[in-house]
């Protein structure tokens, strides 16, 4: 959607799910077994490559405020930034920074010359926030990963599926709070999934 001011086009963004606002928001349970759904859109997300043994990695590492994690599933968070382990040399930065491109001009700076790879992604996913009581009872219904606290807790983060859809699952904190991170053409799917799911908790099905 564009609207026309006199310096020419300017792009409204629409988030992949903002069609589903209402029934997402009519879909939440209060009390004891209680869960909702929103959409964060907009995030920025950064896909990042390099070597982790190099001072690059140790520049990033500081431009970040936290070094880049080491580990299958572990995250790192300073401030707006959390940076989310995918490979052995290869990482996604969240961020909540006010200033989007900023966030990818400087890793592209502390990269510099070195080997290794620094791409803007917002655009392929959106963010789905799933909090509650049964915020875990709803995700296994549909996800193999065992959740419960003793193997994943708050700062895990993993990709695996959720009901026939790939995502990159972060559990944020004991509420307990996941994010999901949907490809942005699955996320309509995934969305209506999760109402799905979660209407055992609140009776008879949302039509």
């Amino acid at each position: 959607m564009a609207e026309s001011t006199e310096s020419g086009p300017v792009v409204l963004r629409t988030s992949p799910l903002a069609h589903l606002e209402e029934r997402m928001r009519a879909a939440a349970v209060t009390g004891a077994c209680g869960v909702t759904l929103t959409e964060w859109p907009f995030v920025t997300m950064v896909n990042l490559r390099v070597d982790r043994n190099t001072e690059a990695a140790e520049r990033i590492g500081k431009t970040l405020g936290a070094p880049l994690p080491q580990q299958c599933g572990h995250t790192a968070a300073s401030g707006p930034h959390t940076v989310v382990w995918l490979g052995p040399d290869e990482w996604l930065v969240l961020s909540q920074a006010a200033e989007e491109t900023a966030v990818t001009a400087e890793l592209r700076e502390a990269l510099g010359a070195d080997p290794g790879s620094v791409v803007d992604v917002s655009a392929n996913r959106t963010t789905l926030e799933l909090s509650g009581p049964a915020a875990r009872q709803v995700l296994e219904k549909g996800c193999p990963l065992d959740l419960h606290p003793r193997s994943f807790g708050p700062g895990r983060a993993v990709s695996t599926t959720v009901g026939p859809v790939a995502v990159l699952l972060w559990q944020v904190d004991d509420e307990p709070t996941y994010r999901l991170f949907p490809r942005s053409s699955f996320a309509d799917y995934l969305a209506r999934w999760l109402v799905d799911a979660m209407s055992e908790y609140r009776g008879p099905s949302i039509p």
